[in-house]
C-alpha cells in the first residue's frame, strides 16, 4: 500500500469523524474506546501493517469528533449570544465584515463586534451580528457603526428552513431587526478588499444598466455571485426545470469554464502549462471579481485542483487530493460537513466528474464535439448524478425534464459567462462598448429564459420527494459499486486506488 493511499485513508477517517459527531451524539465512552483501541492496535501489532494503519484510522476518527466537539463547544460558550433574547436592549460597536447584501426594501449587514454597552456596563466582546435595516442610507464594507437594538436568536424555521443553521455555518448566533445605527467611522476594513468590492460594484452598474431583468439578475448571479437579485417566480422556475445550479458559483461552474478555456487555449496552438496557468490566473480573477464569498472560494479550490490533476494527467489521483482539499476545509470550520449544502454540492460535484467523466466520454462519444457540446454534457451529466440525491435530500424535490434542459441550457453556459466578462469589463471602461457587447449577452440570456419558461409549465415536469439520510447512504454506496464496474469494463479499476 503506497504512502498517499494511508494517506487517503487517513483523510477520509477524519471526515468520518466530522460526520458521525455532525449527526449523533457520541458519548466520552465511546471516544475514548476508539483511541484506546486505536493505540493498542498501533502499539501491539507493530509488525502487522495494516492493522498499525486501521489503528491510525481510528485516532484520525477520533480527532474528526474533537475537532466538531471543539466547534459546539465554542458556539456554546459564545459570549454574544448571552445578550440574545433580553428584554432590554443594548448598543453594539462593530465593523462592517463583508459586502452588504441589497435588497429591494432593506440591506443586511454582517458585523463583527468589538464592544457590547448593555445598561452601564462595557465589555469587549468579539462576534459576529446579522443586522436587517432599511435599504437607505446603505452602508459600505469597512463601516465602523454604532448599533442600538435588541439581539435575538435566529430563528430555526422559516417555511421549511432552517435559517438558525445557516448562519451558524458562518459563525453568526444572533441578529438584529431595525435598530438604530450610527457611522462612527469608514474604510477600517481591509484596503485590497475594499478596492475589489469598488470594482465589482463598476462591473454591477454596467450589468444593471444595460440589461433589464431577468436577464441582468442571472448574469449577475453568474459572474458576480448576486444570487439575491434573482426573483422568487425565477428561481422557482429555476427549481422546477432542474437548472438552478447555473446561478451558483460552485465547483461545476469553475471546472465547465476552465476546462473549456484549457480546450479551447490548447486547439489554438498554446502550450499545455501556458494554457494550464491561464486558466488557474481566470479562477482566481472569477473568485476575486465575486467578492471572495466562501463559497467562490471553495469552488475555486475544487476546481482548481481538477485542472492540477489534468495537467499532470493523474486524474486517478485527484480524488485524494480533493478529499485533503476536504479535510483541510473541514478542519477550519467542521460545520460545513452537515450545514453547508454547497460545499456538500461542489466536493461531490467534483467526485463525480473524476470518476464519471472518462464513462460518459465513451457513452456520447457519438455526439459531436462542436462547441465543445460533448465535453459540456459529458462533464454536466456527471456531476449531476453525484448531486442528485443531496438536491432531493436538502430541498424536498426532483425535475422529470432536468436532462432535457440541461442539454438545451449547459452548452450555452459558457458563451454566457464568456460574453458577460467581456461585456462587462468593456462597460467599465467606456459605457458606448458596453452597450453593443450586451447584445450576444442579451439574446443567449433571453435563449435562456424561453426555455425555462416553456419547460417550466409542463405537467408533471417537477415533483416534491423526501428522503432520508438512510437512503442517502443507500445510493451513494449502491452508486460506488457501479461506478466499479463500470470502470472495470471501461478503464483499468480505478476507483479507492
Amino acid at each position: 500500500m503506497t504512502p498517499s493511499k494511508i494517506f487517503y485513508f487517513f483523510c477520509l477517517s477524519f471526515i468520518g469523524g466530522i460526520f458521525l459527531s455532525s449527526f449523533f451524539k457520541i458519548s466520552q465512552l465511546i471516544i475514548l474506546s476508539f483511541l484506546t483501541l486505536g493505540i493498542l492496535l498501533i502499539l501491539a501489532c507493530w509488525r502487522y501493517k495494516k492493522l498499525v494503519i486501521v489503528g491510525f484510522s481510528l485516532l484520525f476518527l477520533v480527532l474528526g469528533i474533537w475537532r466538531h466537539n471543539i466547534e459546539e463547544l465554542r458556539i456554546k460558550n459564545d459570549e454574544l449570544r448571552k445578550f440574545n433574547d433580553l428584554d432590554q436592549k443594548i448598543t453594539l460597536i462593530g465593523i462592517v465584515s463583508t459586502e452588504p447584501e441589497m435588497r429591494e426594501k432593506s440591506q443586511k449587514l454582517t458585523v463583527k463586534t468589538t464592544q457590547v454597552l448593555a445598561g452601564d456596563s462595557s465589555s469587549l466582546i468579539f462576534g459576529k451580528v446579522l443586522i436587517t435595516t432599511n435599504r437607505y442610507p446603505e452602508y459600505h464594507y469597512g463601516d465602523k457603526l454604532k448599533i442600538f437594538g435588541k439581539l435575538k436568536t435566529p430563528l430555526e424555521d422559516i417555511e421549511g428552513f432552517n435559517y438558525k443553521d445557516y448562519l451558524k455555518k458562518d459563525g453568526i448566533y444572533s441578529v438584529m431587526d431595525w435598530p438604530k445605527i450610527e457611522i462612527i467611522e469608514k474604510n477600517k476594513g481591509s484596503f485590497v478588499y475594499a478596492k475589489i468590492l469598488k470594482f465589482k460594484n463598476k462591473l454591477r452598474e454596467v450589468i444593471y444598466q444595460n440589461l433589464s431583468p431577468p436577464q441582468s439578475s442571472i448574469l449577475g448571479a453568474m459572474i458576480l455571485g448576486d444570487k439575491k437579485q434573482i426573483s422568487e417566480d425565477l428561481n422557482q422556475k429555476l427549481n422546477v426545470t432542474g437548472v438552478r445550479h447555473i446561478t451558483a458559483v460552485s465547483g461545476l461552474h469553475v471546472t465547465i469554464v476552465t476546462s473549456i478555456l484549457m480546450t479551447i487555449l490548447i486547439g489554438l496552438g498554446f502550450w499545455r502549462h501556458q494554457a494550464f496557468y491561464f486558466s488557474i490566473i481566470l479562477i482566481v480573477l472569477f473568485i476575486i471579481i465575486t467578492g471572495l464569498q466562501p463559497s467562490a472560494v471553495r469552488a475555486g479550490i475544487m476546481g482548481g485542483l481538477f485542472l492540477l490533476a489534468q495537467y499532470l494527467g493523474r486524474m486517478n489521483v485527484s480524488s485524494r487530493t480533493i478529499v485533503f482539499a476536504a479535510v483541510i476545509m473541514l478542519a477550519q470550520n467542521p460545520l460545513l460537513l452537515k450545514l453547508d449544502v454547497g460545499f456538500q454540492l461542489s466536493f461531490l460535484a467534483m467526485l463525480g466528474i473524476i470518476y464519471l467523466l472518462p464513462i460518459f466520454q465513451i457513452w456520447l462519444r457519438k455526439i459531436p464535439n462542436h462547441f465543445q457540446l460533448r465535453s459540456i454534457l459529458a462533464i454536466t451529466l456527471s456531476a449531476q448524478v453525484f448531486t442528485l440525491p443531496i438536491l432531493i435530500y436538502n430541498f424536498g424535490y426532483v425535475s422529470f425534464i432536468a436532462p432535457i434542459t440541461n442539454i438545451l441550457i449547459v452548452p450555452g453556459l459558457y458563451w454566457i459567462i464568456l460574453f458577460g466578462f467581456i461585456f462587462a469589463f468593456l462597460g467599465a471602461i467606456w459605457q458606448p462598448l458596453g452597450w453593443i457587447f450586451s447584445f450576444p449577452v442579451w439574446f443567449l440570456l433571453t435563449y435562456l429564459i424561453k426555455i425555462v419558461d416553456f419547460f417550466s409549465g409542463f405537467p408533471f415536469a417537477f415533483k416534491s420527494l423526501e428522503i432520508s439520510w438512510f437512503w442517502l447512504i443507500v445510493f451513494y454506496l449502491i452508486l460506488s459499486l457501479i461506478i466499479w464496474r463500470l470502470q472495470e469494463k471501461f478503464t483499468r479499476p480505478s476507483f479507492l486506488r
